[in-house]
């Protein structure tokens, strides 16, 4: 499987019908506004997305993100997996991930598992967005999505880089969006205004992401940008905790991709400074964390084709007993093609976490959907015909819960994950033909 698939020119009309604050997973903060998509970047940022030739279809596919503040604040975070791409490789091994100045990315080509050359061709964009924006080599950071095992076609993508940076605006950030979509159905951005008490600031994000999800970061690429003045440790801190919480609890496939990517970038031009321990810091971590949380929940909701998102809670005693059994769940294909269906065979639920926590003993486990409990101490409560009563209509909502409680008090975890329907099959098995 790769790491995308180019269907955002066909496709680009779809979208989320509602504001970017509409899960009942994300609650927007009462200190958090929704500005609309129109809002632009926060001051100090510029962004550009062009069309270089990278894709065969003739869509944008490279994008730049410029902070121009001579004193920026940045903090990243990469895929954990044993195969990362050369972009991943690169930015951490070069990149001074405190101090970003530059993003550079590319749709249409992941530049994954492409030994040395892909190190050398990835060096290489990395100098020509340094050149052309001003900045150092170590403060241009790099995204890519796309084919794995294929070339990047160096000449297109410098030629992109020097239109791209001719094209810098504050409200390039649209531009930016459409050039590091692969197969997303719709744009997964926003602008928002933050309350703070010393004063006001922006936070925007443009974010990628619709197959190969995983808990343990997700396949995606994410930029969020402030004005806010943020100290290296107050943004690293903040998006770790956040990241946590959000791209690490999504599931569409349970597939851990070779070049997930998360960057936040400070420009510190709004003035209003982030102090530690502060009621700021507190306040701005909330509007970060139901940011992220917002993009990953549209990410599952995207899916390759999906219809419908469910969320597991699971409580007990161990935390890694429940993570278990949360992503057990989560990634059943069985689970996922019942959610798909609307279908409350709840029974799916019990041998997804059967089968990821064996024993001698069966487990008292209990089960809620949607708030109906069908399950008390591994045993039934309700009749067959019981179960399609109280759950029919509920299983039609955009949005289902499942609640799950194990033996023990103390531990509890949360996976957003999609349904598996016949699309997400057709879109990867026609990928590369």
């Amino acid at each position: 499987m790769s790491a995308g698939r180019d269907v955002w020119g066909d496709r680009s009309s779809a979208g989320p019908p509602r504001s970017f604050f509409s899960s009942r997973w994300s609650p927007r903060p009462a200190h958090v506004h929704d500005l609309g998509p129109d809002a632009g970047l926060p001051a100090g940022f510029r962004a550009a997305g062009v069309a270089c030739g990278i894709k065969p279809s003739g869509n944008p596919d490279l994008g730049l993100i410029v902070c121009d503040s001579d004193k920026p604040v940045s903090s990243a975070r990469f895929t954990t997996t044993g195969t990362p791409a050369a972009p991943v490789l690169l930015s951490q091994e070069r990149c001074a991930l405190d101090s970003l100045r530059v993003v550079l990315a590319n749709s249409g080509c992941a530049n994954a598992a492409t030994g040395r050359r892909g190190l050398e061709d990835a060096a290489k964009t990395q100098g020509a967005a340094a050149i052309a924006t001003g900045a150092e080599p170590a403060q241009v950071v790099l995204g890519s999505t796309g084919g794995i095992s294929q070339y990047l076609p160096v000449d297109n993508a410098l030629n992109g880089i020097r239109e791209a940076a001719s094209q810098l605006s504050r409200d390039g950030d649209r531009a930016f969006q459409h050039a590091i979509q692969t197969t997303d159905a719709f744009e997964k951005r926003a602008c928002l205004r933050v309350q703070l008490p010393s004063g006001d600031v922006m936070l925007t994000a443009q974010c990628k992401g619709a197959g190969m999800i995983s808990p343990n970061f997700a396949t995606m690429l994410c930029f969020i940008q402030t004005d806010a003045i943020l100290e290296p440790a107050t943004a690293d801190l903040l998006l770790g905790v956040c990241v946590k919480r959000s791209f690490d609890r999504c599931s569409v496939d349970g597939q851990l991709s070779t070049n997930d990517t998360a960057v936040l970038m400070c420009s510190g031009e709004s003035g209003v400074r982030v102090a530690p321990e502060s009621e700021d810091e507190l306040r701005f971590g909330e509007a970060l964390d139901a940011l992220l949380r917002r993009l990953a929940i549209l990410m599952v909701a995207d899916g390759e084709g999906s219809r419908r998102i469910g969320r597991v809670v699971v409580r007990g005693g161990h935390q890694p007993t429940v993570e278990t059994a949360a992503r057990a769940v989560a990634n059943s294909p069985l689970v996922k093609t019942a959610l798909y269906g609307g279908d409350p065979n709840w029974g799916r639920i019990v041998q997804a976490v059967g089968g990821a926590l064996p024993g001698t003993a069966p487990l008292p486990l209990d089960i809620s959907i949607e708030g109906v409990q069908v399950c008390s101490a591994g045993a039934a409560l309700l009749t067959d015909d019981e179960v399609e009563a109280a759950l029919l209509s509920a299983l039609e909502r955009e949005e289902v819960e499942y609640d799950i409680t194990l033996p023990g008090e103390g531990a509890e975890t949360e996976v957003f994950f999609s349904d598996l329907s016949y699309e997400y099959v057709r879109i990867n098995a026609e990928y590369t033909t």
